[in-house]
């Protein structure tokens, strides 16, 4: 059977090129040793036996395996959509595959730790949006490979991220400084260790409010299950039944911040005329929506992550605490506005305009 009927071989390779295999194999490994028209001529005789290295093969020569393994609790989502995207092209010009693992619930996530699939079978492994304990963490570090932390900030390990709680501090300002005191904040609750951002943005949530002297008050801090219609309309239900309402209410996501739009108007209640809704990720509803909101790219962590994956990969000595922080950005839109003025307030404008009215 000719080369051409079956699989090529690093031989028919050596044969075509009028080398010896063990010159295909250095010149398939990237080593320096080959001479430039060498390497001319094996490279020719693959191309014309469509011969390609096996992964596993390669592996055993070289001690990599050329797959990136990424870890999510969920594919469902802008954001990792988004984040894994961007990673395809930067891995395909560095040869690499990608193997994503998803662990959406606490009982695979304990499977996951527990068998730990990606030892042996990717050369870095990006880990997105987990709380982790400890263990969890420990138990990473275990693994012959570069593990990179993506949208969170882990001690000592490498990490890609926003700032979290500077950017809900950011955000609440906002609402602080077009004259709002009474400020709801809004977040999903999920499965113990799923939800990092949210409770870091509730942290720069309350920073704002203490740094402006305003009361702290719990009342204002409403859960709700993520994408759930009628969870948000409770939650919203309950601020709208305290004593003071809030004159702005925060959502921890964009997703949310429509939802808590919808409910608000359902009853007739305008926004930002008399609440003012901000958002956080800039999605792109949220320019279809007009939503104030807080900037994030996904795909620019997905991106930053992959690199300093790939640096660590190719140079086991570079600093594993390395942290890098993107920026985010506050886009004010139509959804929030100053408070409406207190009902007293409001008559002594109405009297002064029909006094006004009278005269003329």
């Amino acid at each position: 059977m000719s080369p051409a009927q079956r699989h090529p071989t690093l031989a028919d390779v050596a044969e075509r090129a009028g080398v010896s295999p063990s010159t295909v194999s250095r010149t398939m490994r990237g080593l320096t040793s080959v001479s430039p028209d060498v390497r001319a001529r094996v490279e020719q005789a693959a191309r014309e036996l469509n011969f390609a290295v096996s992964r596993q093969a390669s592996s055993l020569v070289t001690g990599r395996t050329g797959v990136m393994a990424v870890l999510v609790p969920t594919l469902d989502s802008w954001f990792m959509g988004a984040a894994l995207s961007s990673l395809g092209p930067l891995l395909r010009e560095a040869g690499m595959e990608m193997t994503v693992y998803v662990v959406p619930d606490l009982a695979e996530r304990a499977e996951f730790f527990d068998r730990l699939p990606a030892r042996r079978n990717a050369d870095a492994l990006l880990v997105f949006c987990f709380d982790l304990t400890k263990e969890e963490t420990a138990r990473l570090d275990d693994l012959a490979m570069p593990v990179i932390y993506v949208s969170q900030h882990v001690e000592g390990r490498p990490s890609v991220y926003v700032d979290d709680v500077a950017a809900a501090c950011k955000a609440t300002r906002h609402l602080i400084n077009l004259g709002h005191r009474r400020i709801a904040f809004a977040h999903t609750v999920n499965a113990r260790g799923f939800s990092f951002s949210s409770r870091e943005r509730l942290v720069g949530y309350r920073q704002a409010l203490t740094e402006a002297g305003i009361p702290l008050d719990d009342d204002l801090v409403v859960t709700t299950p993520p994408r759930d219609k009628r969870g948000t309309t409770q939650a919203v239900g309950t601020l709208l039944s305290l004593r003071e309402p809030p004159t702005a209410i925060f959502a921890e996501q964009d997703e949310l911040a429509a939802s808590v739009i919808s409910t608000l108007r359902t009853v007739q209640i305008d926004v930002p005329q008399r609440i003012s809704v901000l958002g956080f990720d800039d999605q792109l509803m949220a320019e279809w929506l007009d939503l104030s909101t807080v900037a994030q790219s996904p795909s620019d962590l997905g991106r930053a992550a992959a690199e300093l994956a790939l640096e660590l990969i190719n140079d086991p000595e570079s600093d594993r605490g390395r942290h890098i922080v993107l920026p985010t950005h506050l886009i004010p839109r139509g959804t929030t506005a100053p408070p409406p003025a207190p009902p007293s307030e409001q008559e002594g404008t109405d009297r002064l305009s029909e006094g006004t009215a009278r005269t003329r």
